[in-house]
């Protein structure tokens, strides 16, 4: 699916007013009509029709005369449109939002607190990575969905020309850039542009570090740390055999369709859509696309390198006057049942909540990869303030480049920090 899963998704729907029977009870009569219809809002592209078929389905036998109504919405606009439904009288049930934002919504109180309810919606058997955007102070407030993550995508003739394969390990990384180079000196071994600041993040994790820890009461940034600096050295180490810009991300240019296409890219690293659509630019083209995959190394053989889990979760409003109803619907839709069949029905492009609900996907294919790095997957420090650290200027991206041009890690690690501050305690 063609998405970018730093967005937020969401899910918002409106609740059917209700008919009191005309007995001259009103209470009694309130009760016994019960509510007719909770709606459901999926992005575009966000829910395969026969995955959301058969949870409405599986709900509404259970619920006889109780209807879903589920409408689509589209990404511009998404995050105002859940912010004014969050806070008007008649609020969506079920939300799907972002996993690096459930926070902000949480503590705003647009949010219902799903922590008496975690046996009913089954969390013990959701991916811990997944989960911890899920939750605030101990506080469940949305049931964690899908997730995905990158990989490394690499041109497999021209690996085998230098006979390279999929390493391991971040020293057989770098060898096997260093034979890619020397078979093909006009070839990018990796196209890195210096701000892909997710694929730093894995680094910094992987060292033992974060981009953000709790200070007390407050925050402060993570980036000049002993951990930092081991990570953006590695990182400039491997961008050292691209020409990538130092001050670009991946997105500027858009490295799937501007830069790979055009050839001269032995590897990179990006997402399911990206590798789909680096591919479909290359056919369009008249031009072979023989993609191979593999997990972001590790520091070490026996697990991948640490992973962003770009992602959704499913939440219910605060506001909401079917809470018990939109519980039962959500305990459906993110339960192993219904994630095994959206897991097959996307095919192994998105990774659901449970281990245990995993799809099977082709041996060698980007799933295959996604799913073994998936496993050791993290995410951004949960607290509502990390939006505004990913704002443009990004602090994180501005380190970066600073690093790779040739300022201390220390000093950029500083004044990053000072400003990843004044950014995560607004």
């Amino acid at each position: 699916m063609k998405r970018k899963l730093i967005v937020a998704v969401s899910v918002v729907g409106m609740m059917a007013g209700l008919a009191a029977c005309g007995n001259g009870d009103d209470d009694k009569a309130k009760a016994d009509a019960g509510p007719k219809e909770i709606t459901v809002w999926v992005m575009d592209g966000s829910a395969p029709k026969a995955w959301i078929d058969a949870v409405n389905a599986e709900f509404s036998a259970k619920h006889p005369g109780v209807t879903v109504k589920v409408e689509t919405q589209q990404w511009k606009g998404i995050q105002e449109k859940v912010t004014t439904a969050l806070s008007e009288d008649t609020p969506p049930d079920v939300l799907e939002l972002g996993n690096t934002q459930t926070a902000g919504y949480a503590v705003t109180g647009g949010l219902a607190e799903l922590t008496k309810d975690k046996a009913k919606l089954g969390a013990d058997a959701w991916a811990k990575g997944m989960l911890a955007s899920a939750e605030i102070d101990g506080k469940l407030y949305s049931a964690p969905w899908y997730a995905a993550n990158r990989v490394v995508v690499y041109d497999k003739k021209a690996y085998a020309k230098a006979g390279v394969t999929p390493p391991t390990t971040r020293d057989e990384w770098v060898a096997g850039l260093e034979k890619l180079k020397a078979a093909d000196p006009k070839s990018q071994p990796i196209y890195l542009p210096g701000q892909s600041w997710y694929v730093l993040a894995g680094f910094i994790w992987d060292e033992g570090g974060d981009l953000a820890v709790k200070d007390g009461a407050k925050w402060k940034g993570g980036l000049a740390t002993p951990q930092a600096a081991s990570a953006v050295e590695f990182y400039k180490k491997l961008q050292s055999f691209s020409t990538a810009p130092k001050d670009k991300d991946e997105a500027t240019p858009q490295q799937s369709t501007d830069i790979v296409p055009k050839g001269g890219v032995s590897s990179w690293i990006g997402l399911g859509w990206e590798a789909g659509g680096a591919e479909k630019a290359l056919k369009d083209a008249g031009k072979e696309a023989d993609f191979g995959y593999f997990p972001i190394p590790g520091k070490t053989a026996d697990k991948p390198g640490t992973v962003f889990l770009g992602g959704s979760n499913l939440a219910i409003a605060e506001r909401s006057k079917n809470k018990d109803l939109a519980k039962e619907w959500l305990a459906l839709a993110a339960g192993k049942d219904q994630m095994t069949k959206y897991a097959a029905e996307t095919k192994g492009a998105l990774l659901p909540n449970q281990v245990g609900a995993n799809f099977a996907p082709p041996a060698g294919s980007f799933a295959e990869a996604m799913a073994k790095a998936g496993a050791n997957g993290k995410i951004t420090p949960v607290t509502p303030g990390w939006a505004n650290v990913e704002t443009e200027p990004n602090p994180i991206k501005d380190f970066m480049t600073k690093v790779l041009n040739g300022t201390d890690p220390a000093k950029a690690g500083a004044e990053a920090d000072t400003e990843i501050a004044n950014r995560i305690n607004k």
